[in-house]
Parts: C-alpha cells; sequence; structure tokens
C-alpha cells in the first residue's frame, strides 16, 4: 500500500483504535497547525492527521526506584556477561591466548550476574515490607474482628455492672455471684 494509498484508506491504525477506545484527544506537542504555516485553518487539511503515538495510561504502578535501579544493574551486568561468553567462545575458536582470561571473567562475570538478579528479588522483598504492605484486612477477618469487639464490649459490661453492684454494697443483689 502506498503513501497516497494510506491517506485515503479508513481510519484503521492502532493509534485511531486506541483513541477512539480511549475516548481522549491526542495532544498537539507543538507541530506546526496551518495557522503557523502561513495557511488558512481548515477541517480538510488536518482530518486525515494521525499521530505518532497516543500515549495509554500504565495499567499498574511503577517500579519503585531502588528496585529498578538494582534491575537495571542486573541488566547492565548480563548484557556484559553474555559479551564475555561471546567474546571467550569466539576466541577459543580462534585459538587466541586471550581465550582462558576470558573464560576465567565469564565464569566471574557469571557469578556476579546471579549476585545482581538476587539482589533484584531481595531489594523487592524488603521494599515491600517496607512500604509496599497495604493494610486490608479481607471480609473474613473483618468479621471475626467485630466479633471480638462485641464479646470484649460485654465482658466489660458484665464487669462494669459488677463493680457498681460492690459500690452500692450489694444492694438489689439476689444471690453471690
Amino acid at each position: 500500500m502506498g503513501t497516497a494509498e494510506r491517506r485515503e484508506a479508513p481510519e484503521e491504525s492502532v493509534a485511531g483504535r486506541s483513541q477512539v477506545g480511549w475516548g481522549r484527544k491526542a495532544p498537539d506537542h507543538g507541530s506546526p497547525g496551518p495557522e503557523h504555516a502561513g495557511e488558512p485553518a481548515g477541517d480538510e487539511q488536518w482530518q486525515g492527521y494521525r499521530p505518532l503515538w497516543v500515549e495509554v495510561p500504565a495499567r499498574r504502578h511503577p517500579m519503585p526506584d531502588p528496585v529498578r535501579a538494582a534491575a537495571v544493574r542486573a541488566v547492565l551486568v548480563m548484557a556484559v556477561t553474555l559479551i564475555q561468553a561471546m567474546v571467550a567462545f569466539l576466541c577459543t575458536l580462534a585459538g587466541s591466548w586471550l581465550a582462558f582470561p576470558m573464560v576465567i571473567s565469564g565464569v566471574v562475570s557469571t557469578v556476579v550476574a546471579t549476585w545482581a538478579v538476587v539482589d533484584v528479588w531481595v531489594t523487592r522483598q524488603v521494599w515491600s515490607q517496607r512500604y509496599g504492605v497495604v493494610s486490608e484486612p479481607s471480609s473474613t477477618a473483618r468479621a471475626l474482628r467485630r466479633e471480638r469487639r462485641a464479646r470484649r464490649r460485654r465482658e466489660r459490661a458484665a464487669l462494669r455492672e459488677q463493680e457498681r453492684i460492690r459500690r452500692r454494697g450489694g444492694a438489689g443483689q439476689l444471690s453471690h455471684p
């Protein structure tokens, strides 16, 4: 499909579908409109205008900064490890003297890469324990807590009643408990 055919084709792009789906108009980020280009403003010229991309809101929150930093570190270390492994393999095939040092450094890099991945996991767990716990009791826990509170209220009311009877000197009490 050529450029001219695409201009005449109905609005079937991902950008068009996402705009329709989200019901939002794409913002104009400084692109020259007809009034800026010295041409008269007209809907027919900009009717086929499609933005390069449409921002869709994220479904999940982004990673916390410490976890993101650990993940970036891990990716960089793994990339260096893969490059070292490839260089060691190629040096071995070529029979170069550099093959043995590269294999040794590749083994060390593999240990470091493993540590970096474990660091991401540990950082994520620590962050979740410190900042990520949201106290939202389930309906079962809420019902049990409600029953416990009601039982404690009844017990306190009974104790207050006993104290009140004792302060009066036993007046109004038919039998002793």
